[in-house]
């Protein structure tokens, strides 16, 4: 159907991953209660019912849970991570789903992926909550008509 090479933009990676772990549930709940923990926090010291230690370890666990999701764990996956410095060749076929390297070749049925999710630069296609491919839009030509297939062949 459609088919194409790529390769990994460090910048956009990055914020793909970012946008991977902050759309996470847990990550988001874990966030929320960390921000009403530092705001019930603030709250307190200004009714001088904690010591300003206090709320200045509040304030240092919120911002140690912010760097970590928004540099520490992007930046440490995509150095760890060879899938970012290989050139691909995409191919999404009527049954399956096919990537191409210098290495070789690995296909997916279709029914392997769980969910697919669009983000500014990528689709996500997942093959569980944790695990998932990242394919460049501008791998295609015609992002619309990969955005169909994806529509089209994994169930959202």
């Amino acid at each position: 159907m459609t088919s194409s090479f790529f390769t990994y933009d460090k910048p956009k990676v990055i914020q793909a991953l970012r946008y991977h772990f902050i759309s996470r549930r847990e990550i988001k709940l874990t966030i929320i209660l960390v921000n009403l923990f530092a705001i019930l926090s603030a709250l307190m010291y200004f009714l001088k019912k904690i010591s300003p230690v206090a709320l200045m370890m509040a304030s240092g666990l919120w911002f140690i849970l912010m760097i970590s999701f928004w540099f520490i764990l992007p930046y440490l996956i995509y150095k760890r991570s060879s899938t970012f410095r290989t050139r691909y060749k995409v191919d999404f076929g009527n049954t399956e789903m096919a990537i191409e390297t210098e290495n070789g070749k690995r296909s997916w049925e279709w029914s392997a992926f769980s969910t697919y999710v669009e983000s500014p630069h990528f689709f996500h296609l997942y093959f569980n909550p944790q695990t998932f491919f990242l394919v460049p839009k501008d791998a295609f030509d015609n992002t619309d008509e990969a955005r169909n297939i994806l529509k089209a062949k994994i169930n959202k």
